[in-house]
């Protein structure tokens, strides 16, 4: 289940994270897109998503994808303060990191 850009066999950020978006809210997770603007906290993740008491931040990246330092911080901010955070790079992780087996 992965989404790809014509003609690049590329798959652009903005297809992972709504494909990911639409999967994890297929199996029951509430998710908050968080867009970075005016007045966002730098470098604060893609997703914000909660399901049966688990709260999970999560940043989308392609293949190659590499976070910027202010989102290392703040991946760093949440795991000192007992989060969880996780990077993820397809329907496939998140998939991992809901601990299920991928559901098409």
């Amino acid at each position: 289940m992965r989404a790809v850009a014509k003609g690049k066999g590329k798959q652009p950020e903005s297809l992972i994270l709504k494909a990911v978006r639409d999967y994890l809210r297929r199996t029951g997770w509430t998710t908050i897109r968080i867009q970075q603007g005016m007045g966002a906290h730098k470098g604060i993740a893609d997703l914000y998503c909660i399901r049966g008491g688990r709260h999970v931040w999560a940043e989308i990246k392609t293949a190659t994808g590499k976070q910027s330092p202010f989102q290392i911080e703040f991946e760093r901010q949440i795991l000192a303060e007992g989060g969880e955070y996780h990077v993820l790079r397809s329907v496939e992780d998140a998939a991992k990191m809901s601990g299920e087996d991928l559901l098409c």
